[in-house]
Formats: structure tokens, sequence, C-alpha cells
């Protein structure tokens, strides 16, 4: 029998991140061998991971980072249980250093089978799952490209947008931050009109009408009114059409163009928690 001092079960829970009598008994389990125990742990990670399959995790944190010259990012979502453990240092640092790796892949399948650690992100998350004993999971990934692109994480790590702008100039920085907070804030479902799915139109001059209808509006009359709310809708919903949350007396294109006339949002990305 191996004798497991104190140094041998610190050394494994730096390795694993488990906690220090689950790593004893590991090693005692795998009379000393490291790579038995790591092995265990991660097994009774993948048993916790399965227990806990069908829990809610609609609490963690969301990670917004930009690439080193602004032309791309990426939002990742770091999903847990409870709050407290969203809040957690240690949890919201790997939710940076898996947003950080993120930046490098375009599909979340990639992300999740490439390398952390030694193991793939996927092992890793069931491997938190076990050593945190709650559903860990990546919700959101999110890639955004273009000539610049800016980020906003909301305080708590909530919330997390990316905005991209179609020129690099002297004070995109500025600009596209304060648009990625107004995506965060007022949640819009696109950029644009033309962003806005089809289905979701027909389904909004629908309600239209039939609001129109119960006024005793004439039938003749409601596709021109309808219209007329389908733009207000459009005004209220679409990025680029909403009043900008700190001067509502311009919309948010043209605080963008208040920059340089030629300057436009080209694509956003939002993720919450929930």
């Amino acid at each position: 029998m191996a004798t497991i001092t104190a140094a041998d079960v610190n050394k494994l829970r730096t390795i694993t991140g488990a906690g220090m009598m689950d790593c004893k008994k590991a090693l005692v389990e795998s009379d000393g061998d490291f790579d038995l125990a790591i092995e265990n742990l991660r097994k009774k990670g993948q048993k916790v991971a399965s227990n806990r399959a069908d829990r809610e995790s609609t609490e963690g944190a969301v990670i917004a980072v930009v690439n080193a010259d602004k032309t791309s990012g990426v939002i990742i979502s770091l999903n847990c249980e409870t709050d407290f453990v969203g809040k957690n240092e240690s949890f919201v640092k790997l939710a940076q250093d898996l947003a950080d790796l993120a930046l490098n892949f375009e599909t979340k399948e990639a992300f999740l089978a490439t390398d952390f650690g030694g193991i793939t992100v996927a092992e890793k998350l069931i491997e938190q799952t076990g050593v945190i004993g709650e559903k860990i999971e990546i919700r959101s990934f999110e890639r955004l490209e273009g000539a610049f692109i800016g980020s906003y994480i909301h305080a708590g790590n909530k919330i997390a947008t990316l905005t991209a702008l179609s020129a690099n100039i002297a004070g995109a920085d500025e600009v596209a931050r304060n648009v990625s907070m107004q995506a965060a804030a007022m949640s819009p479902i696109a950029l644009n009109e033309a962003g806005v799915d089809s289905e979701i139109i027909a389904k909004e001059i629908e309600i239209a009408k039939d609001l129109l209808r119960q006024e005793g509006k004439p039938e003749a009359m409601l596709d021109n009114i309808a219209k007329g709310k389908l733009a207000r809708f459009f005004k209220d919903n679409t990025l680029a059409n909403q009043d900008y949350i700190k001067d509502n007396k311009m919309s948010v294109a043209a605080y963008v163009k208040s920059l340089d006339k030629d300057l436009i949002i080209t694509g956003f990305k939002r993720a919450a928690l929930g």
C-alpha cells in the first residue's frame, strides 16, 4: 500500500480542481497511481453529470472576448445551476479561460473538442461537474467578425454583447462599446428590418390587424394602419432603428454616423443567462 502524503493530495487537487478529501480518496483507491486517480475523479464527474443531466443550468458567467486587432470576437456562456457557483472567482476565471480559447474556433463543436489542459473542453466540463456538484455546460457560443469589433459585459457577467462596425477609425472603440451596451440593455431581435424573420413580420401584422378589428376599424384600412404599426415594431426591436439610450433624440444608426457619415453597424451578437 502506497503512502499518500499531503503533498500528493495537494498535487492532485491542483491538477484536477477536486476537493481535498476526494483527492485523498482517489489516491488511496488507486494505490498512489496519479493517472488512475485522475481517471477515477473524471469518472466520478461523468457519474455526477449523468445524474444531473435533467437539471436547469440558468446561472453562470457570460464572457465576450475580442482578438488583438479587433476584427473578430466570441461570446460564450459557462452555465451552472446556482448563482452562488456562478459568482465564484474560480468559476468566472474558468469561463474567461474558456472564452480566450474559444476565440480560436469557428464553431461550438470544434471548441468543445479541442485540448484544454490535457483533456478536451467537453471533458473539462464533465470533470468540473464532478468537482462542483452542479451541471456545467457551454450554453451560448456566438462569433462575430468585421472591420472593427467592440464588446461589452454587463456587471455580474449576466449579459455580453459584440458589435461590428464597418471601419476601424478613431473613436470606433467607444462607439462600438456604446452600441454593445445598447444591445445588452434593449435586447434587439435583429440589426435592421432586413434581419427580422418573415414569420415574425407576418405574425406582427396579423396581431395588429386583429387589434384594429377589435377597435372597429374598417377592413379596407387595416393594411395601411398595420404597416404603420409594423414600422413602430421595427423601431423598437431592431438595433439600428432603436432610440439611442444615451440620447433618445437620435437613433442608434444616427449615433454611429455622428462619428463618421459613412460608418454603419454591420452586425451584433448578444448572449444572456436564463
